[in-house]
């Protein structure tokens, strides 16, 4: 179980909490822009056909977002002020169909549709690439759709979707729900308030500083980290069959836990729970503090590792009780199996 707890280490309390994730967009200054062919379908409804780098601003008010790209990369920030923009920096292959109609903008191909997103498997389609940026207001509804692209979204206070096919998702700061489905993309997502969905066939799941209501994640052979560091309690229920499942719960903590796992090895930092189970299936049990919230982890073969967030560095004690620093030929509160 040393590789999850490492990996936790590393990805959470280090470098990815404490330095900046991923660049984000500053501005939507770009030289030398072009102009873009645009038509008024109605009174409510234009529409532009994107075919060369350029830059759009919206007078009419942005309720909704939708994007769906194929390669290349597309980045959204939520902003509480001014218009909605979209930049286009780069662009290879058919147009992009940028729609704006009662208060929903739509950057999309007009072949990729949202419904049956995750089955566009038409690979000679792929020839295409575009790299795309914009910025909303901060209460937009947000639905984001790639294959083999990247994705960062940051700053939404609505809810937000996301769907790739290929290609990984940021999320840094979000505050409304939360809902990505992938086939092998990976999750990050950094300081998301909101309730946070993730279904994958092999992508992995990251979550720092996690302090939203509810976390549910299922995967098939994709690992989970979750860091959790919540303002209340927490339904947090996470499932998986081959992945491994690392979980970093904050001291002192508060949840009713139940882990379980058929074969594989289960890491426990917490006293107050109790492990099962010497040989095959192992289960840990048990509650912290007073149980208010709750934490459900399920994998057939993968590794549970329970972790412990550090003590606030005003903590007089320094430590938790029964945790060691330096030497640690004497017993430590760490349980493995």
């Amino acid at each position: 179980m040393s590789w999850r707890a490492e990996a936790i280490g590393l990805r959470c309390a280090g470098s990815l909490v404490h330095s900046p994730v991923y660049p984000l967009i500053s501005a939507f200054a770009h030289k030398g822009v072009r102009t873009m062919s645009s038509t008024s379908t109605s009174s409510t409804t234009s529409e532009w056909s994107v075919k060369e780098p350029g830059r759009l601003t919206f007078d009419e008010p942005v309720t909704g977002l939708h994007v769906r790209i194929v390669n290349g990369t597309v980045n959204v920030v939520g902003t509480e002020e001014g218009p909605a923009l979209l930049e286009v920096s780069e662009i290879e292959g058919p147009p992009l169909v940028v729609t704006q109609e009662n208060g929903v903008l739509t950057v999309a191909y007009e072949d990729l549709p949202w419904k049956g997103f995750l089955k566009w498997l038409e690979r000679k389609s792929w020839r295409r690439s575009a790299v795309v940026s914009l910025t909303v207001p901060a209460d937009a509804r947000v639905e984001v759709g790639v294959v083999g692209a990247g994705a960062v979204v940051s700053g939404i206070n609505g809810p937000t979707a996301v769907k790739g096919v290929t290609g990984d998702t940021t999320l840094v700061g979000l505050s409304g729900s939360v809902r990505a489905d992938t086939v092998s993309g990976s999750l990050d997502a950094q300081a998301v308030t909101g309730d946070l969905r993730f279904n994958s066939v092999s992508g992995d799941l990251t979550v720092v500083e996690g302090s939203g209501p509810s976390v549910r994640a299922e995967s098939v052979s994709g690992s989970m980290i979750v860091d959790l560091d919540p303002e209340g309690p927490t339904d947090v229920r996470l499932t998986n069959v081959s992945g491994g499942i690392a979980i970093r719960l904050p001291h002192p903590a508060d949840a009713d836990v139940e882990a379980n796992t058929a074969s594989g090895r289960i890491s426990n930092a917490f006293d107050d729970l109790r492990v099962h189970g010497q040989w095959g299936a192992h289960r840990v049990t048990g509650r912290l503090g007073a149980g208010t919230g709750k934490l459900r982890a399920t994998t057939v073969s993968g590794s549970i590792a329970l972790l412990r967030r550090p003590q606030q560095e005003d903590d007089p004690a320094g430590s938790a009780p029964g945790e060691t620093s330096g030497d640690t030929s004497g017993p430590t509160n760490k349980k493995v199996l």
